[in-house]
């Protein structure tokens, strides 16, 4: 048996929550858009594909070993794969902090490497999907509208291993494990003794 995986940074709720106050009313203005659902937004940082099922533990294992630094990331802007004329995807951009995302991506990648998970390894543009068109078109219209949405910034560097299942309603994602972020201590914490807890 295997289990379809992949590695993601979720945005913190008040920003899926604020994303989706604009993109609801939008959801049935295209046909041939499919949106995302508000539960499946995410920024990929490596595709595992179909995992052995007694590849998992040692996956879990190495991706608890990555190092995951705190970083400042915003969205904003709005993007098309391939391209706007003929575009499959749209998306809303990384605007700042793609240099540290690329950054944890190579190191999650490296790591899964290591215990004989490959992953797809492609070189992307973080980029957080918004939606799919059924067939290549015209996407220049829906990249103003995205780009009319105010930008969001948080503290990224946090991950999860999530599992997605094809189903023919579309995929559906299942978080089976969160790899947390040490916290960002400030100056006047630095040298202050732990908490017990």
């Amino acid at each position: 048996m295997t289990m379809r995986l992949f590695a993601a940074a979720v945005p913190p709720a008040p920003v899926l929550d604020a994303l989706e106050v604009f993109v609801e009313p939008r959801r049935s203005a295209d046909p041939d858009l499919r949106w995302a659902a508000r539960d499946n937004w995410h920024l990929t940082l490596a595709f595992f594909g179909d995992v052995p099922d007694g590849r998992v533990e040692a996956l879990h294992r190495a991706l608890g070993d990555v190092r995951r630094d705190p970083f400042r990331l915003v969205l904003d802007g709005a993007g098309a794969f391939p391209n706007p004329a003929a575009g499959r995807v749209l998306y809303w951009a990384v605007a700042a902090g793609s240099d540290e995302f690329s950054a944890l991506s190579r190191r999650v990648r490296t790591a899964a490497g290591r215990v004989g998970v490959p992953s797809d390894n492609a070189k992307h543009r973080p980029h957080l999907t918004l939606a799919r068109r059924r067939r290549p078109g015209e996407l220049t219209r829906w990249l103003r509208i995205v780009e009319s949405f105010p930008p969001a910034a948080f503290q990224a560097g946090a991950f999860a291993l999530i599992r997605s299942e094809l189903r023919p309603s579309g995929a559906r994602y299942e978080v089976l494990e969160e790899f947390r972020a040490a916290p960002v201590r400030t100056p006047s914490e630095e040298g202050r003794p732990a908490a017990d807890g």
